[in-house]
């Protein structure tokens, strides 16, 4: 927040015997001086405002904080701004893009914070500069191994026709439930997410339950440890995920078929796949009306699902940071970003990679 310093000058009296000349002299001497003084303190928040730095809000997950630092490296280098990021759980995140504290984040998950996010879009606080990547997908997956087989493994394929959920029950056996030997296991999300319900639902509507037991990993590692594990021993598994992600990135699953969403199926019997999530860019409007180059730069950055299950899969497997991801993806795909903005801030991007 900024605070707007006022002064105002004014003359003293002289009471001096002098010419005539001579008070004409110190009288346009003073008005010179005021107006002087006058216009460097009208000048300073302008100098001042391009001193604040562009303020990110990174919420907890991985891949908004990557995508933070690539747009924030791209500014840095590129447009010559100063850059910052401020750490913020999701409630106290958009808090501070609405009031300001905060300019930018790359990652507004829409139908999450859907009611917080229209209310802050109708008082004029937000601004959607397009999607980040395409709607991200959610639901059942399978190694694709199991219907493809992988040569290099010397793996077969066991369910070369399975394709969608409704196809399951032919291959039950393939992923037998050791605590329940008489039906097969589906890894659901851990207990306590919303998504853990909605797969009971589905479950039952897809006429599952007589063939399958959901299997509450306990956490969202627990779960990732287990679809590690299955794929590494070239195993059967079924379960709940999403994208993207770096176990996506890192291993080749297969998304179930599912009946296309419709608001009517999601609201009986959840008998159809998962609504995509919609992934947008967002800004605080007033700062972002007043950077159009900026809007520019951001409404021309899209990315691919698979360009991000490359860069959280590359920064699981090195170990990398955030900046270090991001410098990843700014380095491998750089036909992609160069097209975000024009050709002399490319190029001081480039320049600014060099030297890294």
């Amino acid at each position: 927040m900024r605070g707007w310093l006022t002064r105002s000058f004014r003359s003293s009296s002289l009471s001096v015997a002098m010419s005539g000349r001579c008070f004409t002299t110190i009288s346009f001497t003073t008005v010179l001086l005021t107006f002087l003084f006058i216009g460097f303190f009208l000048s300073a928040p302008a100098a001042t405002a391009q001193a604040q730095p562009v303020v990110f809000v990174d919420f907890s997950w991985d891949s908004v904080q990557v995508h933070n630092r690539i747009a924030g490296f791209i500014l840095e280098h590129g447009f010559g701004m100063s850059v910052d990021y401020l750490f913020a759980d999701t409630v106290p995140g958009l808090l501070a893009l609405e009031r300001g504290d905060a300019h930018l984040s790359m990652e507004i998950w829409r139908d999450n914070i859907a009611d917080a996010w229209e209310r802050g879009l109708a008082r004029g606080r937000f601004a959607e500069l397009g999607r980040n990547f395409p709607d991200a997908p959610q639901g059942w997956y399978v190694p694709t191994y199991l219907i493809e087989g992988d040569p290099e493994r010397g793996i077969e394929p066991r369910a070369p026709e399975l394709r969608s959920v409704t196809d399951l029950p032919r291959y039950w056996e393939l992923f037998r439930d050791p605590e329940v030997p008489g039906k097969g296991r589906f890894y659901n999300a851990p207990t306590g997410w919303v998504v853990h319900d909605h797969n009971l639902d589905k479950l039952e509507a897809y006429g599952l339950l007589d063939t399958f037991v959901p299997f509450d990993p306990g956490s969202d590692a627990a779960l990732v440890a287990s679809m590690a594990a299955a794929y590494e021993r070239g195993q059967p598994w079924v379960g709940y995920y999403w994208e993207p992600t770096w176990v996506m990135g890192l291993y080749d699953m297969t998304l179930l078929e599912e009946p296309p969403y419709t608001d009517a199926c999601w609201e009986t019997d959840k008998a159809c796949a998962f609504k995509p999530a919609e992934v947008l860019i967002g800004a605080h409007k007033p700062w972002i009306d007043q950077h159009p180059e900026i809007a520019e730069f951001l409404t021309n950055y899209e990315t691919t699902l698979a360009q991000n299950n490359d860069v959280l899969a590359y920064m699981q497997s090195q170990g990398a940071d955030t900046l270090e991801a991001a410098l990843y993806f700014l380095r491998t795909y750089e036909d992609v970003w160069t097209a975000w903005v024009p050709a002399d801030v490319a190029e001081r991007v480039r320049t600014a990679l060099e030297g890294r």
